[in-house]
């Protein structure tokens, strides 16, 4: 869908333009937060999300932990 939308290959590596192969999914969402803490990155969305793709989130991961959301 990345390849569609953005005209961009994922699995193209932006430096070497070598190709990249999926090696693990992180699935909890505590390990991703570590990561982007660890890494000091910054996510600043450009406008807020339309208010239906909000209440799908949480239809959709109903196992999420509560306080991820708040």
């Amino acid at each position: 869908m990345i390849r569609k939308v953005y005209e961009v290959d994922p699995m193209v590596c932006h430096q070497c333009g070598g190709t990249m192969k999926v090696i693990a999914f992180i699935t909890e969402y505590a390990v991703v937060d570590r990561i982007i803490n660890h890494l000091k990155l910054k996510f600043v969305a450009e406008r807020a999300p339309p208010p239906h793709m909000v209440s799908q989130e949480f239809f959709l991961d109903s196992g999420a932990p509560a306080d991820y959301f708040s």
